[in-house]
């Protein structure tokens, strides 16, 4: 009995020594075999024994395995760090992900989305369909005013046009509508000025203006004053327009003399249009002392006489000549070359052509002329219409084109003439040659005119053959 306890003593002490083994370790992980073997050999170990030893070799030799390929891989990433530190660029995106090594969470948490959805970090407005609502003023803030948190009204401030300007930025726009007619340009235009006090002085320019231009222009100036009352200007800035202009007349004659008529015109017609108040005339009545302004009063007067049953007075002006029938041209042409035929006024008929406006009808007025001289008997006629179109060639009022076109009419319908003027062909050849002297024509143009054929008959004594 006291041998079986001696040898289990014997025995727990071996264990002893085999579990003090265990814990002794280097720093590597390495144990000592040689002690190990060793104590096997000394002692006499038991099969329960032996087997608890085999047991904690296997454990200790899993866990030798395990720390030696955690070591590995250690060596091997310092290994990759350090070449890459010394090889690459340190301001390459790789070189940087070496340095700030792996962000990934190392707990394995997290699903690998963005951080807030896409809405944080430094410069982001928010996450995508976010709707930021209105934030009430801050009182603390240093910008904070306290008697303007009503309802704020921002609006474009435009400055006000002096008087001297007002000129210089008017004339270009009435000149322009003069080209194009377009009065909702112009209305638009206006609106974007800030005319002030001075917008009565609008009306009284572009009248001013249109009456050194032509009658299409004055037609035009009416159209616009009619179309702007209501909208850009009321009946008071028209009226306070015409009130300047009547006071200005004496000067406004030096440029336009026929402008008391033209004026007396304009205040008719814009009362027509109901651009003027209907008792406009009624002021002036047993107040006007200056003749002129009388005179341009006057006219204004008869003509509201004569259209009284009419709406507008659309005709005061005349019809444009682009609008007027060619019945009509040819009749006023007609009228003008009788009554300079009568007279032999050049600048009179100058000045009527000039206002039919028609520059691209006034071959007709060559082709009226040439008939009417084929038409006369004397050489009266012959010589004042060759000063006539000497005249007109000269001063540019009919150009090349022009007088070719009405001198080819006149050729090409001389054999239809020729019936009614027996005459036609010999005083045709007289004119023509006139006209190439005094340099109304060219000489390509002379030698275009048709000669009368004469026909050669046959006698008795030449045996049938036609002399030559």
């Amino acid at each position: 009995m006291a041998a079986e306890v001696e040898q289990w003593s014997s025995a727990a002490v071996k264990a002893d020594g085999v579990l003090q083994l265990e814990e002794e370790e280097n720093d590597d992980g390495v144990y000592d075999d040689e002690e190990l073997n060793e104590g096997e050999v000394n002692g006499n170990w038991t099969p329960q024994e032996k087997a608890l030893h085999e047991a904690r070799l296997k454990a200790k030799a899993k866990r030798r395995l395990r720390k030696s390929s955690s070591r590995d891989s250690a060596r091997e990433s310092l290994s990759e760090a350090v070449a890459g530190e010394t090889g690459a660029d340190p301001h390459s995106p790789k070189g940087k992900a070496l340095q700030n090594h792996d962000r990934k969470s190392r707990t394995g948490k997290g699903r690998g989305l963005p951080k807030k959805g896409g809405a944080g970090g430094k410069g982001v407005w928010g996450a995508a369909g976010m709707v930021y609502e209105m934030e009430e003023p801050d009182a603390k803030d240093p910008n904070y005013d306290e008697s303007a948190q009503g309802d704020t009204v921002y609006a474009t401030v435009v400055p006000e046009l002096e008087e001297g300007e007002l000129e210089k930025t008017v004339n270009p726009i009435v000149q322009e509508y003069f080209e194009h007619g377009d009065t909702r340009e112009v209305e638009m235009l206006l609106k974007e000025l800030n005319l002030g006090p001075h917008k009565y002085e609008f009306s009284s320019l572009a009248v001013s203006l249109s009456l050194e231009g032509k009658a299409s222009h004055r037609e035009l100036t009416s159209r616009l004053l009619s179309d702007l009352v209501g909208k850009v200007l009321s009946e008071s800035d028209v009226a306070r327009a015409f009130d300047k202009m009547l006071k200005e007349l004496p000067d406004l004659i030096l440029d336009t003399p026929e402008a008391p008529q033209m004026l007396g015109q304009f205040i008719a017609r814009a009362i027509a249009d109901h651009a003027l108040p209907m008792n406009f005339l009624n002021r002036y009545k047993g107040k006007v002392d200056c003749d002129h302004a009388r005179a341009a009063l006057d006219r204004a007067s008869v003509l509201l006489s004569m259209k009284r049953e009419m709406v507008r007075l659309d005709n005061v002006w005349g019809v444009g000549g682009g609008q007027r029938p060619v019945k009509h041209l040819i009749k006023e042409m007609n009228l003008l070359l009788k009554e300079y035929l009568v007279s032999g006024e050049l600048l009179e008929a100058e000045h009527c052509l000039r206002d039919l406006e028609v520059p691209h009808f006034h071959h007709e007025l060559v082709y009226e002329a040439i008939v009417m001289v084929l038409e006369s008997n004397g050489e009266t006629a012959i010589q004042l219409m060759v000063k006539l179109l000497q005249a007109f060639w000269k001063s540019g009022l009919i150009t090349l084109d022009q007088m070719n076109r009405g001198f080819q009419r006149v050729y090409d319908e001389l054999p239809e003439i020729n019936l009614d003027v027996p005459r036609a062909h010999s005083i045709m050849e007289a004119f023509v040659d006139l006209c190439f002297q005094e340099s109304v024509i060219t000489k390509q143009l002379r030698d275009a005119c048709p000669a009368r054929g004469r026909k050669r008959f046959v006698s008795e004594g030449d045996g049938g053959v036609i002399k030559s």
